[in-house]
Order: structure tokens, then C-alpha cells, then sequence
């Protein structure tokens, strides 16, 4: 298990020990995903949006990247541009977290219903197709 010294936050990476062969089945569908289905009835999520980080890794960005924070502007949601696009699981390298930002600040400066909907089928697609970062 990888523990990041400079977030002070273990990622949930590939092999993880941590995660029961029940849990492994429930990351690799995104089935954990579910439960956030109440935070969107309770508004505190939306279904398409910048897929929120743990606290201490926001801290750590948010001193790295500028604009990292302007992400918060909007409610977080169960799937984002970056997800759809590929940018889903452990964040390995400075690049991951780059082509986030860009793609969570795209989506914020082109919010429109459609653009939800085509990042709702962009997911299906990534769900069914292209699951290799679900873990």
C-alpha cells in the first residue's frame, strides 16, 4: 500500500489490501458509486460534475495548481469529464491530476443539459467498455 507522504492519504491503487474481494466486485462495477444517489436527493451531489477528492488532497493541490479550487464551484457529482475521458482511479502523476483539472474547469465553463447527457453516456460507455482504472 502506497502512502503518500505529501497528502498524508493512502489512494486506493491496484492490489490495494484493503479491499475485500466483495468490495473489489462492487469498485470494479462502480457499484459503490450507489450510495451517492442520496446525496443527490439530499442536494448535496449532482450526477455529473467534478468528482470531489479527500480533504487532505485538496490542501495539497490547491498549494500545487492554481485554479485547482475553482473546481468547488459547482456541486460535485458521481461521474465528471475527466472520469468519462479516462481519468478515473489513483492519481499516479502530475499529468493525471492536470488533465482533471482541465477537463472538471472545461466542463464548468461549458455546463449545459446536453453536455450532462453526453457525459452520462460518455461514463456508460467507459463502464462497459473501458474499466481499467476501477479498482
Amino acid at each position: 500500500m502506497k502512502f503518500d507522504p505529501t497528502t498524508k492519504f493512502y489512494q486506493a491503487q491496484r492490489n490495494d489490501p484493503r479491499i475485500t474481494r466483495v468490495g473489489y466486485y462492487l469498485r470494479a462495477t462502480s457499484m459503490d458509486e450507489l450510495p451517492q444517489i442520496f446525496n443527490i436527493l439530499l442536494g448535496e451531489m449532482s450526477i455529473v460534475g467534478p468528482r470531489p477528492h479527500a480533504i487532505p488532497m485538496n490542501r495539497v493541490y490547491s498549494e500545487k495548481i492554481p485554479w485547482f479550487m475553482c473546481r468547488h464551484v459547482v456541486k460535485p457529482g458521481i461521474t465528471g469529464l475527466a472520469q468519462a475521458k479516462g481519468f478515473r482511479g489513483e492519481i499516479r502523476t502530475q499529468r493525471d491530476i492536470n488533465c482533471r483539472l482541465t477537463y472538471d474547469l472545461f466542463y464548468i465553463k461549458n455546463w449545459s443539459l446536453l453536455f450532462d447527457f453526453r457525459i452520462i453516456l460518455m461514463t456508460i460507455k467507459c463502464l462497459l467498455f473501458n474499466n481499467k482504472n476501477a479498482y
